[in-house]
């Protein structure tokens, strides 16, 4: 491999050189959705800063030695409160069926409308309840875990480097972790590896002796699920922030004690928060949105390119300002490099060095700026197209410049919905009222035109170029 990969692992605060356990199988995990609802555009982020990992990682040692698993969960309180919401005239476990079918379908077709590759193994949580089981026994009969009134609970006081990813004192872990202070539980800190399942909620037949049919808790699933497909030690594990607490914490502690190893991942990636105009997203302030409704308005590679103009470990403020100049840059970008394409593109050696660089997008993007004004002062000479094919190679590491400018362009969801032939006749008719200086039929025009969302710029060489408007949303 030729240039030197760095990632910045949560565990141990250092940006670390990548060295994989098996370069000939360079394994990846991240948490991946619950299915119960259409995903927002925070659940968006993980999706597509660990999607440009995965082309990074297949571009460096080869597609067919990277495995990138991404997980749905299936079994939650949350979708069995949704189900039974939503069809309450059938049985709970037919209308759990319904729903995770539904919202995984719809979760699919929106982070491939994002240009996101489809993972290695996508596995279901309800899939792997077996493995859960084994896992759970082991950890009893090691003593780190324990049954009480038919849940089974993990002990943290067994694992004495608990809260070594999170850095959070017990007073913290405790706030954090919402705690439950159940009278069966040996200490406030223990969690869930197992419950007890209510009449009518999904139920199996239950490990470690209990009696009762019951379900695994959430924490279990991702343990059980990571191990079967990457083993029991891998390479990077990922997932947004506010996953570190308690999620990727209990994670550790139940994989490592399984298999009495010092390590689950070797390096630990979490993306930062995303707010929106601001402000935390929220539906009580009127600022939640969907990818889906996105999407009605944006094409999905702008929607992607904006979520990478901010380095994946920052804060990303989601604004409708930065999405005009995200749809301004696309648009610049697919009009320099047009219909050009090659089998045999490579990326731009900078480009390259700084997507190496713990995944500094930003300095990725700068660097396609400059290719794009590099371009233009060759445009007609002999380095012109093979500087288009290094922009589109560079920029299709990062998902985005994978089609043709024809293809862009048809992909607007708002130019669908726009009957282009009408506006150019209207704009046309305006340029020939212009002409005769009837100035009131043409602002008739202008106002016609605006009415459909559409914006236009009168040049001074007499042309006359649209745009159309895009909502606030």
């Amino acid at each position: 491999m030729g240039m030197e990969l760095k990632l910045y692992d949560t565990l141990t605060r250092q940006k670390r050189r990548f060295e994989p356990i098996d370069p000939s199988r360079v394994r990846l995990y991240v948490c991946g959705p619950t299915v119960y609802d259409f995903a927002h555009i925070g659940n968006a982020r993980p999706v597509i800063v660990f999607d440009v990992l995965f082309r990074l990682l297949r571009h460096l040692y080869g597609a067919d030695h990277v495995v990138y698993v991404r997980n749905i969960t299936d079994v939650d309180d949350k979708i069995n409160a949704r189900a039974a919401e939503e069809y309450p005239d059938r049985p709970l476990n037919v209308s759990i069926r319904t729903l995770t079918e539904r919202t995984e379908r719809q979760f699919h077709e929106d982070v491939e409308a994002l240009g996101c590759l489809p993972p290695s193994v996508e596995p279901r949580a309800t899939e792997h309840i077996e493995a859960m089981k084994v896992l759970i026994e082991r950890l009893v009969a090691s003593g780190h875990a324990y049954v009480a009134q038919e849940n089974a609970l993990f002990s943290v006081a067994s694992m004495p480097e608990y809260g070594r990813l999170s850095r959070r004192s017990l007073d913290e872990m405790i706030a954090g972790a919402r705690v439950d202070v159940a009278p069966y539980k040996r200490d406030p800190m223990d969690f869930v590896l197992w419950k007890p399942s209510q009449p009518g909620e999904p139920a199996w037949p239950s490990p470690a002796g209990i009696a009762a049919p019951g379900r695994p808790g959430w924490h279990i699933e991702c343990s059980a699920m990571s191990w079967k497909h990457l083993g029991e030690v891998f390479d990077i594990h990922g997932g947004g922030i506010d996953l570190i607490f308690p999620h990727h914490e209990n994670e550790i502690a139940q994989t490592r004690s399984a298999f009495h190893s010092t390590m689950m991942a070797n390096y630990w990636m979490h993306n930062g928060f995303l707010q929106v105009e601001g402000e935390k997203m929220s539906k009580s302030l009127g600022n939640f949105f969907t990818i889906r409704q996105l999407l009605a308005d944006w094409p999905g590679e702008v929607l992607r390119l904006n979520m990478l103009r901010t380095h994946y470990r920052q804060p990303l403020d989601w604004t409708v300002k930065a999405l005009v100049e995200s749809k301004t840059i696309l648009d610049e970008w697919y009009n320099t490099v047009g219909d050009v394409s090659s089998p045999d593109m490579i990326p731009d050696d900078q480009a390259m060095q700084a997507l190496c660089d713990d995944l500094n997008t930003p300095s990725v993007l700068t660097r396609l700026h400059a290719l794009v004004n590099e371009i233009r002062g060759f445009a007609g000479g002999p380095h012109e197209m093979e500087l288009k094919r290094k922009l589109k190679a560079s920029g299709s590491l990062l998902g985005i410049l994978e089609r043709t400018a024809g293809e862009y362009i048809q992909r607007d969801p708002l130019r669908i919905a726009v009957d282009e032939i009408k506006v150019r006749d209207l704009i046309d008719a305006r340029t020939t009222a212009r002409k005769s200086k009837n100035f009131k039929q043409a602002d008739l025009i202008r106002n016609e035109l605006t009415s459909m969302g559409i914006e236009i710029e009168d040049h001074k060489d007499g042309t006359t170029s649209w745009k159309i408007k895009r909502r606030a949303s």
